[in-house]
């Protein structure tokens, strides 16, 4: 059975839409467990209804054709109980509906099983037999295991063409639009047209694209087999003297399947079909690999991979044989890819970049840190969005939910595009704000800082009306190069920074990498990267980098008197009193050396909860604290904020992150040690009015989300922040909190926030 599920699944993932995925889920459902009818109802959650959408044993006119209103019929009990329906005689159960165009009226048992993918109900999985018999254990516990297998397969064909996907299946069955769910990376809204981004040697990537030219692109495709066929020759002579001709078959059968009857054939059935040579290839070799996948033999299985790799030879030759055109880019280009490099964002005109969306990554991935720099709209972290199958496509980015909207309705678009007006109208009365002070009603100020990571942030930091940078991140020099930059390379990067800002403040965090954030030249392998070798770890471990770059950072801020170094990922106070002591050793090789440099002021990261019941030790050692809350957050609350999986349960508004930040203030207070925020939470204009109200003594954001935050501390008295602090912390769900606080956002007269980023 493990066997016959596995084939399933890769045939139902590999189908070009739903309407040929729902296909194969009936027929192999209903062999593989010998019953007479398997059929497939999805939800439309517009309508709230029950639709059948495949059938293997009804009358095939009515799927498409039988609506249920969600709670009513067997269909409608299943999904509103969650959990397995198992009949011996489904007519005479009360909640039974009987629909003549079906045809079921000879079917007496049922069994039907939810299918959840993400906590929401997708459909129902249903199976009948003639017999009037429950189904046993075996049966119940298999639909069980097939329905929770094939329900992210099913969200994923949906979205390529299904009930609440990108247009009319082949079937002609009206859809509706539901959108892709993914992390907001950079705040805005973006109305544009798909471009794909995708690296040049990954055939599962290429997307498909309109063949401009047939007979150029068979031609093409015909030199590149031939050329892998002239390769694969000189390979199998190479070996001949080395390899019995047993183990030399399996060149030989690279060779079948390169003549024109085998792949060649397939891939030019696709092209003539209309798809462009290279997403052909991949159409042809995932069918010949699924082929091989369902097969029962395990070596035979095996040879899927031959077949990949077969694909991939031929990639290589097709793409370095493809007539190189240059790109074109839609005058408001959206850039997709499964994981968005800043290379691809750098190749697109910055005057036609209007959004981005990656399958992969986090708000805090480097690329949505630079579209955040670039004031360009992101999503990350996509998990459903088929890459392949959307390029040209127009979309809507919604960078504030993580709403993609793939081929969005008129409706949609007209939402979004009064969204975009409201937006632009409140960027002019933000703009008004920048060079006005941060200071409450009642005459606290709270400095507003920004965050960065590279010098192409500076300019855009400096206009936003930022009063320094809060937090300034250092491995972006380590991540870009190939070897570990010198110690006048990071000086002269830490000198332009601290002198674009002076006399202003620039903090400056040491070297943060480990966790999700890899160096090409250190490689970290860890089975759990965020609980591991990563921060002030990795620096202390390795004195001969870490006093490398202090003794940069100090010889940067010779003569401006500017410079925080912030240390982070600390969990001791151990490790506090290691790096000042390296820190001490730095400054003396300097002093020593005939250079006149002060010390700086030093802070601590406060972002594991061990550092939150050590706060008062760490406040005594340092000259200030700074909360990361994005790490704070994951580790309190136990959630990847990479894993699109448990994304929604990240939140920085949970009540125990907010007891949290209640304690690290009320320490760092009382040891009369300055406390900042330098997390995303610092940015969210709700989030501000509690920060507000704990104590915090400055904030460092995005540029993009500066002004807002401003508007806010302009707005709400500390006075009032501590009152709404007060009764936001009886709440529990981070829900409830956000809630309240939108609703304080809204009768203070700032509902353009509350709009803007709900």
């Amino acid at each position: 059975m493990l066997n016959t599920l596995r084939s399933i699944v890769q045939e139902v993932t590999g189908a070009r839409d739903l309407d040929q995925a729902l296909d194969v889920i009936v027929t192999r459902v209903k062999k593989a467990m010998s019953v007479d009818v398997c059929t497939v109802y999805l939800a439309d959650r517009d309508r709230r209804e029950n639709v059948l959408m495949a059938t293997d044993g009804l009358n095939a006119e009515s799927a498409g054709a039988i609506r249920l209103k969600d709670k009513l019929g067997l269909i409608g009990l299943v999904g509103a109980r969650e959990e397995p329906l198992n009949l011996a005689d489904a007519p005479t159960h009360p909640q039974y509906q009987y629909f003549p165009e079906s045809g079921e009226e000879r079917y007496r048992s049922f069994l039907g099983v939810p299918i959840i993918h993400h906590r929401q109900l997708m459909g129902v999985l249903v199976v009948q037999r003639t017999a009037k018999k429950r189904f046993d254990e075996d049966s119940v516990t298999f639909l069980v295991t097939i329905a929770a297998q094939l329900a992210g397969a099913i969200a994923h064909a949906e979205v390529s063409g299904g009930i609440n996907g990108l247009s009319k299946g082949a079937k002609g069955r009206a859809r509706s639009i539901t959108p892709l769910q993914g992390q907001p990376g950079s705040p805005g809204v973006a109305i544009g047209t798909v471009v794909v981004s995708f690296a040049l040697a990954d055939l599962k990537l290429i997307p498909d694209r309109k063949s401009e030219d047939t007979k150029a692109d068979i031609a093409v495709f015909k030199k590149a087999v031939t050329g892998v066929k002239k390769d694969i020759q000189a390979m199998l002579e190479r070996m001949k003297a080395v390899l019995p001709a047993e183990d030399r078959a399996l060149f030989d059968a690279y060779l079948l399947m390169l003549e024109p009857n085998g792949i060649p054939a397939d891939v030019i059935r696709h092209i003539k079909q209309g798809n462009w040579a290279s997403g052909a290839l991949r159409e042809a070799i995932g069918e010949h690999v699924r082929a091989f996948d369902a097969m029962e033999d395990a070596y035979l299985r095996e040879r899927g991979e031959d077949v990949r790799d077969l694909g991939r030879r031929i990639l290589a030759k097709l793409r370095s044989n493809e007539p190189v055109a240059p790109k074109k880019y839609p005058l408001r280009t959206v850039l997709v890819g499964d994981e968005i490099t800043a290379s691809m964002l750098a190749e697109v005109p910055i005057k036609r970049l209007v959004g981005v969306v990656s399958v992969r990554g986090s708000q805090t991935s480097h690329v949505a840190i630079l579209a955040r720099a670039m004031g360009v709209s992101a999503v990350m972290g996509v998990e459903d969005l088929p890459v392949g199958r959307v390029d040209g496509r127009p979309v809507i980015v919604d960078g504030y939910t993580g709403r993609v909207y793939i081929n969005p309705p008129r409706q949609v678009r007209e939402e979004f595009k009064h969204l975009l007006q409201e937006e632009t109208e409140l960027s002019r009365e933000l703009h008004e704000l920048r060079e006005l002070p941060a200071i409450t009603p009642d005459n606290v100020g709270i400095p507003l800082y920004v965050n960065s990571g590279l010098l192409a942030d500076i300019s855009p930091s400096r206009r936003s009306g930022a009063e320094g940078i809060g937090l300034y991140r250092t491995e972006f020099p380590f991540m870009i190069r190939d070897r570990f930059p010198g110690e006048d390379e990071q000086c002269q990067i830490y000198r332009q920074v601290l002198k674009s800002f002076a006399p202003a403040p620039v903090t400056l965090r040491t070297l943060d990498v480990g966790g999700d954030k890899a160096l090409p030249y250190f490689p970290i392998e860890e089975d759990n990267p965020f609980l591991g070798w990563r921060g002030i770890r990795i620096s202390l471990d390795h004195p001969e980098i870490f006093l490398v770059q202090l003794r940069a950072l100090l010889r940067a801020s010779a003569g401006l008197g500017n410079m925080n170094l912030l240390l982070p990922m600390v969990s001791s106070v151990s490790e506090v009193d290691d790096a000042l002591r390296l820190l001490r050793r730095a400054h003396h090789e300097l002093i020593d050396s005939g250079m006149s440099i002060s010390m700086p002021r030093v802070g601590v990261m406060i972002e594991v909860p061990s550092a939150v019941y050590q706060v008062r030790e760490l406040a005594r050692r340092v000259n200030f604290l700074s909360i990361g809350t994005n790490d704070l957050t994951q580790y309190l609350l136990a959630v990847d904020r990479n894993n699109a999986r448990v994304a929604n349960l990240y939140d920085s508004l949970h009540p125990a992150v907010l007891r949290a930040l209640q304690q690290i203030v009320d320490g760092a207070k009382a040891e009369k040690t300055p406390v900042s925020v330098c997390g995303e939470m610092a940015g969210d204009p709700a989030a501000a009015i509690l920060l507000l109200g704990m104590g915090i003594d400055n904030l460092s954001m995005s540029a993009a989300n500066l002004p807002r935050v401003k508007w806010v501390i302009r707005t709400f008295t500390r006075r009032r922040a501590r009152l709404l602090l007060k009764e936001a912390l009886t709440f529990e769900y981070a829900h409830s909190v956000r809630n309240f606080l939108n609703a304080a956002l809204e009768d203070a007269g700032l509902g353009g926030l509350v709009r803007a980023g709900r």
